[in-house]
């Protein structure tokens, strides 16, 4: 099987990455989705940078398709940025981290089916609080890049999913009713480390807040 695997450098599409290599896929490369606009329905913004610098990591090759974020354009501008590498490299499949966003899933099958090859979702309506332990236990590094709703501040911002703070947001999710896998839009994380990479990415940051919500600004980073 030969695969393109969507991925924001984030924890889900991450784990699908570690989840494609483990079924002996071969990866003909890892594309990164890039916003124009400040906002997108279907894709990260923030922190999405690293994915190419994990790929380094992972001696993959790395696209990025840019696309508009305005609704479904950007459903149909990613199709079209997708189709000359499923031509140049027959591809036979795209595998996603979609967890339970039908939007999305939905979408990304209807690229699929327009492009006549597979999709895959490995994640698809995970138990949220067994993927995070899931992720955890496997190793991989999480940071949250964004926060975005009532029991999260800007304390957040930067800081390591680590287990301790698992069992903080574990209990912050049930007192403010959110969802704890951040698949609402609650967070997102980027990962610096874990079992499909060979090193560590460290990087630094800038805060950007507002209000109730923020995400970070990376403003460096490497491999180590």
């Amino acid at each position: 099987m030969r695969v393109l695997v969507l991925s924001s450098g984030g924890k889900d599409s991450s784990l699908a990455l570690w989840w494609s290599i483990c079924q002996g896929w071969t990866i003909s490369s890892v594309v990164t989705v890039s916003i124009e606009g400040e906002d997108s329905w279907m894709f990260q913004i923030p922190g999405t940078k690293l994915a190419e610098l994990q790929c380094k990591d992972m001696d993959l090759q790395h696209q990025i398709i840019t696309v508009s974020g305005e609704g479904e354009v950007e459903v149909e501008e990613l199709l079209e940025g997708l189709r000359p590498l499923i031509e140049a490299h027959s591809i036979d499949a795209l595998v996603c981290g979609a967890l339970r966003s039908e939007y999305q899933r939905r979408r990304i099958d209807r690229i699929c089916e327009e492009l006549a090859i597979h999709s895959f979702s490995p994640l698809w309506h995970h138990d949220a609080e067994r993927h995070m332990h899931e992720l955890l236990e496997c190793g991989m590094e999480m940071w949250m890049v964004s926060v975005s709703c009532d029991g999260l501040n800007e304390d957040w911002l930067g800081r390591r999913l680590d287990i301790e703070a698992f069992d903080e947001l574990s209990k912050l999710s049930s007192k403010f009713r959110f969802s704890i896998d951040g698949e609402g839009g609650e967070f997102e994380t980027i990962i610096t480390s874990g079992p499909h990479m060979n090193g560590r990415i460290v990087f630094e940051a800038e805060h950007q807040w507002s209000g109730n919500r923020g995400h970070l600004n990376i403003t460096a980073m490497k491999l180590e």
